[in-house]
């Protein structure tokens, strides 16, 4: 394996000093780029990638990953963009969980999965949002819907078949049609999926008199529907109105088995636990946007109504044989969690004749989850029934000011937010949980433009980051008789500090950034004496600092494009609960190299990974993955793209930490190694299409 891994480091070297050598040849002026302060533009040609101050956009309709099959991996494959193991959060190097915008609307993880990758134009990743962006995230991922110019239809049909351990199938239908004002879109997509994934621990409890370890793998059959449409109707070149709606739906069982070992004083026990799953999940998210011109005092006003659902239905049934004797049945579980969120919003943007803007804007969202807890333990002949009620209400208005001083660039926001949420078990009277505070979040940038090729900007910003409305909810996972997994009702929202600076030379950009995190919430141990029994859930830590040194180094020469990407980080965690051991800079390295082929051909290979990351209390495994892709267009209308995907097998996240005197060494194992032949086909003709969203919900990536 560590040969496989110089192998890896290696490749990723000669890319990156071939890069470096044609970079020092040639060097395309790009004076065309604006220095906006906070937003990212793309010139006329057709690069994949762009950069402004290490903000990086991403044009996908005219690239190799128009025919990825699915949005999180096209996501996963971008600069500084991770993907975690569980595919539930997406997070950028360096700045935590990543504020996710579909046109001008705020979505969570559930609607990326609604998203069809063929109605994608351009991805862009916003590393100083302005406070027109929400309180929630230092980062923003936004991406940007592709739209035609002339009225009549279009449709397109793709087919994916996806090799890993199991075969994977992905079809998609997308079709769009416009007459006059009425503009009409719908997607389709049915996939047979079947994901693997495995994860082993060894953990330690020396209070106890305890050595542990288990091995886990987890077989899934997954049929998922994915389907939406949309009306948008333009009532003059100002004035409009749109409706929209997208959903989800999946289901299918999944097996677990695992093996464990464990070892309490002179007592030792070898089990075999295997548990027969059923998981069903629902999504649905619809909105109305009307946006209206006020002449008179030359405005643009903005109104809005969204609600969002989500209803997840899971059932385990676990047997345990013990030291090769036979299976017993141990548990029954049965757990329902929904979430309803209703919102609605206003915003007015008013425009100066001297190139000055005022944006005022507020909020009101209200939701609603509820969780059905039914537990029986066969072992012991008990029943746990417990309806757990979260209400929250969030109230928030905000203040844009932007524009130019002489030749300065300013942007200065305020946001303020009152949160009121209220968790209370059904059988109790009185509230478990009760929270009401108001944050104020100030956001300042500056940037100054040294000539045409040159600037310098500074920003400061406030931010949360609210934890999941599941992730507040009672729920727990059987592991095996030793082991248990477990939500955290009372996760409190992390609070981040920041202060950044950066200096841009044409798209060559370098930036530096501290920030100081309060609350964090990660990972932790908590040992149930009586039950003998290792929780494990996510709490909040005390703090987190650290700074990051990223440089973008786009390039281009002749047929060869390529996007590095460098980030030196230093990041420290810290607990009272926990030991803290080390905290070293590690890296993120990215390259990314698009050839230009003969007779219409494509070519891209992508290396990027970590080296270990020594964080304080955790320690993570360095990691070096390589995609390759090769793509042809036949008769302008069938497109044909195969990919070699994490060529090596290197998606491995190991981890090793120690709290409450429980150390512990994990290992997580993700089925990402494929070969993946896409086909899609097109046909119609639609242009001019002006379909408009706007995001109400400023908590929706929350609902999951």
């Amino acid at each position: 394996m560590k040969i496989y891994f110089f192998l890896k480091i290696i490749l990723f070297v000669l890319l990156f000093c071939f890069s470096i050598a044609g970079y020092a040849q040639v060097e395309t002026p790009k004076d065309t780029i604006s220095n906006q302060l906070n937003e990212v533009l793309i010139t006329a040609d057709k690069k994949a990638f762009s950069n402004q101050n290490g903000n990086i956009k991403v044009d996908v309709a005219n690239s190799i990953y128009n025919s990825v099959p699915n949005t999180l991996d096209l996501l996963s494959k971008l600069p500084t963009v991770l993907l975690s193991a569980d595919r539930e959060n997406i997070s950028v190097i360096g700045k935590g969980n990543a504020l996710i915008y579909i046109d001008n609307q705020k979505v969570g993880i559930e609607d990326l999965n609604t998203l069809a990758v063929g109605d994608i134009k351009t991805i862009e990743i916003i590393k100083n949002p302005s406070a027109k962006y929400e309180a929630e995230g230092r980062v923003v991922i936004l991406i940007t819907l592709k739209f035609s110019k002339k009225e009549g239809f279009k449709t397109a049909v793709s087919e994916t078949a996806s090799f890993k351990k199991s075969f994977n199938n992905y079809f998609g239908l997308n079709s769009s049609f416009k007459n006059n004002k009425f503009e009409w879109k719908a997607n389709f997509n049915y996939n047979q999926l079947q994901p693997w994934e495995s994860h082993k621990i060894n953990y330690e409890i020396p209070d106890a008199d305890i050595i542990s370890n288990y091995k886990v793998a987890a077989f899934t059959k997954r049929t998922e529907f994915i389907y939406g449409g949309g009306l948008f109707y333009k009532m003059n070149e100002e004035d409009y109105l749109s409706f929209n709606l997208s959903a989800r739906s999946r289901r299918g069982p999944f097996d677990i088995g695992t093996q464990t070992y464990n070892k309490k004083g002179n007592s030792e026990n070898n089990v075999i636990t295997l548990s027969d799953n059923n998981d069903a999940k629902r999504f649905l998210n619809t909105f109305i946007n009307y946006s209206k011109k006020i002449k008179p005092i030359n405005t643009q006003l903005f109104a809005g109504f969204q609600y969002s659902g989500f209803n997840q239905d899971q059932n385990s049934l676990a047997r345990n044989n013990f030291n090769d004797t036979q299976f017993e049945w141990a548990q029954e579980s049965i757990q329902k969690f929904n979430v309803h969120v209703f919102s609605g919003r206003v915003d007015l943007e008013k425009k100066f004749k001297n190139e000055m803007k005022l944006e005022l804007g507020g909020l009101y969202l209200a939701a609603k989850a509820k969780t059905d807890f039914q537990i029986t333990n066969f072992e012991t002949g008990t029943m746990v029934i417990s309806k757990y009620h979260l209400d929250e209400k969030n109230i928030a208005a905000y203040t844009q000011f932007s524009g130019k001083i002489k030749k300065m660039e300013l942007s200065a926001g305020l946001r303020i937010e009152n949160t009121n949420a209220k968790g209370k078990f059904e059988s109790e009277n009185e509230a478990l949980i009760h929270k009401n505070y108001i944050d104020v979040f100030p956001k300042v940038a500056l940037n100054f433009p040294i000539n045409s090729s040159r600037s310098i900007s500074v920003n400061f910003a406030k931010s949360i980051s609210r934890p999941n409305y599941s992730s507040t909810s009672q729920g727990a996972t059987y592991i095996n008789p030793y082991f248990l997994y477990s939500r955290n009702i009372n996760l409190n929202p992390t609070i981040t500090n920041e202060i950044a600076t950066s200096f841009q030379y044409r798209e060559k950009s370098v930036r530096l950034s501290y920030y100081r995190n309060s609350d964090p919430v990660y990972s932790s141990f908590t040992f149930d004496n009586q039950n003998n029994v290792l929780i494990f859930k996510e709490v909040n830590y005390k703090k987190e600092s650290g700074f990051n040194l990223d440089f973008t180094l786009p390039f281009e020469y002749k047929f060869w494009s390529v996007t590095n990407s460098l980030t030196f980080i230093s990041n420290k965690i810290e607990d009272q609960s926990a030991v803290f051991s080390e905290s070293r800079p590690y890296l993120y390295y990215y390259s990314n190299n698009t050839f230009k082929l003969p007779k219409e051909y494509a070519l891209t290979a992508t290396v990027w990974g970590l080296t270990t990351q020594k964080e304080g209390v955790f320690e993570s495994n360095a990691k070096c993955i390589l995609d390759v892709a090769v793509s042809k267009t036949y008769f302008k209308n069938w497109d044909f793209t195969l990919s070699f995907n994490d060529v090596f097998k290197s998606t491995i996240y190991g981890e090793k930490f120690t709290v409450n005197h429980i150390s512990s060494q994990s290992r997580y194992g993700v089925d990402t190694h494929e070969i993946a032949l896409a086909i899609k086909y097109s046909f119609g003709k639609i242009r001019n299409i002006e379909f408009k969203e706007k995001n109400i919900d400023e908590n929706s990536g929350r609902i999951k």
